[in-house]
């Protein structure tokens, strides 16, 4: 592995912090018991007091009471678990309409798709070129049988943030649930879910430089959902399996470590790579120039292919990616920005920069200056743009 590596994807996956894996160990080696086990022996409950501390810190960080919180495997069972268990719950008794974004994150976009051919209606609210939701279109998309929004908090690729207060506010008025991917601003945007009127909100540790495996889903009560994954009782009955205490230590230690200090660190650092990366011609920023994640950049250069970009990028030990996260070895472009109106060119030529607490601010100048090079290398070399 290249010792001088420079990793700018933390929206894909943050290093673990030391401190985070310190808190999970002892519960790995020494209090190993599922949480079940408190009716039984010391060990057991051991387990069990651990995860409700743990629940009792990630509620508390989104204004939240400990019986709101479900821990899950990560984001994209958080997601499945609120589209598909209001799906179930509400399916039959109210209607089987659902609303959503084209640009949201795959756990959400193939949820509705599934549910999609299972015979529900899904309808795409229109975005403007930034990504941001046109209200009036969605308060006109409502109708007596939806059951659900869902909408993301951030995007995770182009990094824009969506106005859940005024989202919430619409459908509070028209009776429907709303649930929110909040993956990418949990612990870096400040939310509450005492004023923010979202219904369900997935969070996971694996942005947060916590464990992967281990996620949350925020359910307010009251709020009906079917139990999804069947098994055990665990989880307040909604989800069958055994609880990862390790991991919900861990994610619990990681929110605790998220300070709007470092928050604010990771925000310089964006905004100077922004200015440095627009200096090149032909390149724009993708998503609201200030309604957006502290932590992203995400800029298209015209002329040049995404993917070259990140596999020169590559070599020269800097990690970025092109695209989505998940999805960036495909050939397809990337359909956030293909969803907000830009052209395939500018889906190809896109490339995302995230910072996590491991960046220094030296590492802002030194990827400035290897894209600059590199994209000024493959203009020279490229068919595109010449007559």
């Amino acid at each position: 592995m290249n010792e001088h590596l420079v990793y700018l994807d933390n929206a894909a996956a943050t290093r673990v912090d030391e401190r985070v894996i310190e808190a999970m160990l002892p519960y790995m080696t020494e209090n190993y018991a599922v949480a079940t086990s408190q009716f039984g022996y010391s060990l057991g409950l051991a387990s069990k007091e651990a995860l409700d501390g743990a629940r009792a810190t990630l509620a508390g960080r989104l204004g939240a009471t400990s019986e709101e919180f479900i821990f899950t495997s990560g984001s994209a069972e958080s997601s499945n678990l609120a589209i598909k268990g209001v799906a179930l719950a509400l399916g039959e008794k109210k209607g089987r309409h659902i609303i959503s974004t084209a640009i949201e994150d795959f756990p959400v976009l193939h949820s509705v798709r599934s549910l999609e051919r299972q015979g529900f209606a899904v309808d795409y609210v229109r975005l403007d070129e930034y990504g941001r939701v046109d209200l009036e279109h969605l308060r006109a998309l409502i109708r007596p049988d939806t059951i659900l929004v869902t909408i993301q908090a951030a995007n995770q690729e182009i990094g824009t943030l969506q106005d859940l207060d005024a989202i919430g506010a619409i459908c509070r008025e028209a009776g429907v649930l709303l649930h929110s991917d909040a993956t990418h601003t949990f612990g870096r945007v400040p939310l509450d879910v005492a004023v923010t009127p979202v219904d369900l909100l997935t969070v996971s540790a694996h942005t947060l430089h916590g464990p992967k495996g281990v996620g949350g889903l925020y359910v307010r009560k009251g709020t009906p959902l079917g139990k999804w994954m069947d098994g055990g009782f665990q989880e307040f009955n909604l989800r069958g399996g055994v609880e990862d205490i390790p991991g919900a230590v861990g994610f619990a230690r990681a929110i605790e470590l998220i300070t709007p200090e470092e928050t604010g660190r990771l925000l310089a650092m964006r905004e100077r790579l922004t200015a440095r990366l627009l200096e090149i011609p032909e390149s724009r920023v993708n998503g609201h120039p200030e309604q957006r994640l502290p932590h992203n950049a995400n800029v298209s250069f015209r002329f040049v292919e995404g993917e070259s970009v990140l596999l020169h990028l590559d070599l020269r030990g800097f990690a970025v990616s092109t695209g989505s996260a998940c999805f960036s070895r495909s050939l397809e472009g990337s359909h956030v920005i293909l969803g907000i109106g830009g052209n395939h060119e500018r889906a190809h030529g896109s490339i995302r920069f995230t910072f996590g607490r491991y960046n220094a601010p030296e590492d802002v100048d030194r990827v400035a200056d290897a894209l600059t090079d590199v994209v000024a290398r493959l203009r020279e070399i490229s068919p595109l743009g010449k007559e």
